[in-house]
């Protein structure tokens, strides 16, 4: 069974239409699907504040989220939560690590997100998610992910010095054009696995995230990737950095495209 999870507390927001990304995105994952939601956190409004300053504000949201997918994962259920921003699985990839220390983190984002707040340029939270879950620096939720564990997909956005403690710590990357199924799949093995999805990753004529990064991963790519893992190795899923427009329309349009991608999760939930 799925439990759906959604964060509606600020992580480090930038954007201000995020939280919302999050919620219309789970309404209509409620309507279609006939699931109920677990809402997290109270909406704040967007900042571009520094991590020391949105670290903290965001403690509470983290601290649910965290004991939420805990809860799903020791139940036997799957956790799919949808997120404002990536960094709110600073919560969540540690409780991953600690239940299923045997499952491979598909990290499916444009950005590498293995900054340290010794490295940061942006000083921007979410830019620093992967390498707290690794234990490369302390956030307060937890760490326990191994490095080998990890596997960035359609990553292309990269700093320089990220780049090298990525290559030190043994990530590996699959940049956009080789994310085919089959040489994720490869890369997985036969291990669990909990995948995480930063709608940035696409490219942007695709759908709004917070960040425009180029030459992206296709709808049909995600979409393939999630219909090869065999259900009963998929842990949990978590989707981030929607930033939902002003318009309704162009609101309604995005929201179709993430159903559609996420359609071989719910479908075999609903199915088995």
């Amino acid at each position: 069974m799925i439990d759906l999870i959604v964060s509606q507390g600020r992580v480090a927001d930038r954007a201000a239409r995020m939280i919302e990304g999050a919620a219309r995105t789970a309404r209509a994952l409620e309507d279609r699907y006939g699931t109920k939601g677990d809402y997290i956190g109270v909406p704040a409004p967007a900042e571009r504040d520094d991590w020391t300053a949105s670290l903290p504000q965001a403690r509470e949201t983290l601290l649910g989220l965290g004991a939420a997918v805990g809860a799903s994962l020791r139940g036997g259920n799957t956790p799919v939560m949808v997120a404002n921003t990536c960094s709110a699985s600073l919560a969540t990839l540690p409780v991953v690590a600690g239940e299923r220390p045997d499952a491979v983190v598909l990290y499916i984002d444009a950005h590498g997100d293995f900054n340290t707040p010794d490295t940061t340029d942006s000083g921007y939270l979410g830019g620093m998610v992967l390498s707290a879950a690794c234990g490369l620096w302390d956030s307060g939720h937890g760490s326990g992910l191994r490095p080998a564990q990890a596997v960035l997909v359609g990553t292309r956005d990269i700093d320089d010095t990220e780049r090298e403690l990525l290559r030190a710590n043994g990530v590996r990357v699959i940049p956009p054009q080789e994310a085919s199924a089959a040489n994720v799949l490869a890369a997985v093995g036969d291990a669990p696995v909990w995948v995480h999805i930063d709608w940035d990753v696409l490219d942007p004529r695709y759908l709004p995230a917070d960040y425009v990064v180029p030459d992206g991963m296709s709808p049909a790519q995600i979409r393939a990737i999630l219909e090869a893992i065999p259900p009963a190795r998929l842990v949990g899923l978590e989707v981030a950095e929607f930033n939902a427009p002003v318009d309704e329309r162009g609101t309604a349009e995005a929201v179709a495209t993430i159903l559609d991608m996420l359609a071989p999760v719910f479908e075999t939930a609903a199915n088995t």
